[in-house]
This record gives C-alpha cells, structure tokens and sequence, in this order.
C-alpha cells in the first residue's frame, strides 16, 4: 500500500466500462476504495460518442474526475465526429483532452484510410481548441507521427498512452511537445522491451495510467483492472528510474497537470460525489 502522503493520478481509465462485480456493483464503494489506494485524480477516457454522456456526467458528479471526448480508432461502427462536433462537445469545464483517437494498424490495417480521416479530424478539433490530444497508437509510428505533424502545426500536443512502441518514436513524440504514459503492461514479465524504453525516458515526461478495466498490472494480472491499481505502475516506473515511488508519484502528478491544464486539482481523496 502506499503511503498515505503520496497521490498518485490515474491519467487514463475508462470508468464507465468497469467490472462492479467484486463490489457487487457498487460504484461509491470501488470510487472509496481507489481514493484509499492513495489516487487522487481520474481522466475518465471517451471512446465513442453514443457514451460520451456517462462519461461526461461521472466527471460532473465527481470532483476528482475529468473527462475527454473522441472516438477510438478500432470503433468502427461508431458515429463518426466531425470537428465542429468534436469542439462543442469539448466545450466543457470537465473536459480537458480530445481522444481518445490515433491510429492502430496491428487489429486494423485494414481500415487505414478512414482511421487516418479520422485521426486528422481529432488533431485539427485539439489545435482549434487549444486541449491536448490522447492518441492510442499501434505499429502506425510514421503515420501518426506524420499527422500529428501536418495538422497540428506545431500547435497540439498531448500523450501517446498506454505506450508499446520503440525509443525512437517516443523520443521524436517527446520533440514533438507529447509526453508518454506508461500502463501496468510495464509489470508484465514479458514486456521487457517496454521497461527498457521508459527507462531511458526523462521522468518529467511520463504519465501513469491503469487503462482500466483491461490490463490489470502484475500482482492483479489477469483480474478486471480498477483506477487503485496505478500505484502499482508507479512502483516499476519508480524501480526502472531507481528513484522513490513518492518522487513518481509526485513528478507524474505534475505532469498531469501541466499537460491538461485545464484540469482543477481537487481535495486529494474525495470520495464522495459533487
């Protein structure tokens, strides 16, 4: 357990697609017991507009919680943003990114055209609203750094989350303004060649995020992933570093701050909503 000094963020989960079981579906007692596990900021991730709604309102309804609007690149069947759209619905105090959205070309090369239309019609939407992008990107390294490039001019940044691809991409990512958010696949005792790259990163660029409720971070792997497992990352990006977990969980507080800026810090472990 960590300490009762440290905060840590969960950049990245999906909080309302979680598994309730373990809680017999009781969403305040698993909020409780994340806010315990020493979290204390959520970023509840949109991945299609049809529920976009849940996602906005667990924002509105919970101090602690922020939320982004996009469509996941492997949506497919999902209704496609315009930019406008994308513009109105991020016109909100509670949302503070545009995504998720990128490009995955390992479960998808098929569908590389309309995922890159897409893709661009995120980047275009972050750059004339001025928020972060949160980009899921998959074996698709030249494109997606090529787009963010094209359309965001220099202008946009944001993260590549949950972040498998190699060093080089990561470094030209982080010139690019973009920071790199590491997921419990970093525990995983085959991800060897994750761990090396966020080890050669520079702290003060990284991210920590469950992806909840998938990739559960060893000693939970293979168990439905909840937001109070990120400490857990902390720990191994705090071993690869060879740094305090407290320095982790502190440099990547900042930096969940510093990137979406538009989110308002809370009173650390509010477990109760608005």
């Amino acid at each position: 357990m960590p300490d009762n000094d440290m905060q840590f963020v969960d950049s990245h989960c999906h909080l309302n697609l979680l598994d309730l079981d373990a809680w017999n579906g009781d969403f305040e007692r698993m909020m409780a017991a994340t806010a315990d596990a020493g979290v204390s900021h959520v970023l509840c991730i949109g991945t299609e507009l049809e529920t976009f709604d849940q996602v906005r309102q667990l924002a509105e309804d919970w101090s602690w919680v922020h939320a982004t609007v996009g469509v996941h690149p492997l949506y497919g069947d999902a209704r496609e943003p315009s930019q406008q759209e994308l513009v109105q619905l991020a016109d909100h105090p509670r949302v503070v990114a545009i995504g998720e959205t990128g490009l995955d070309y390992h479960y998808a090369a098929e569908d590389a055209d309309w995922q890159r239309e897409r893709f661009r019609v995120h980047v275009r939407a972050a750059r004339e609203t001025g928020l972060p992008l949160v980009i899921h990107t998959r074996k698709a390294r030249e494109d997606t750094l090529r787009i963010i490039e094209e359309e965001g001019e220099g202008e946009v940044t944001g993260v590549l989350h949950c972040y498998t691809e190699n060093r080089t991409m990561a470094e030209r990512a982080l010139e690019l303004g973009f920071y790199i958010s590491v997921s419990g696949i970093a525990t995983f005792q085959n991800a060897s060649k994750v761990r090396k790259v966020v080890e050669k990163l520079p702290l003060d660029r990284l991210l920590i995020e469950t992806d909840a409720p998938w990739l559960a971070p060893v000693p939970h792997r293979g168990q439905p992933n909840e937001p109070r497992f990120v400490p857990h990352v902390a720990e191994t990006v705090a071993q690869l570093h060879e740094v305090p977990v407290a320095e982790v969980a502190q440099v990547t507080r900042d930096n969940f701050f510093r990137l979406f800026n538009q989110a308002a810090p809370a009173t650390p472990g509010v477990a109760e909503a608005h």
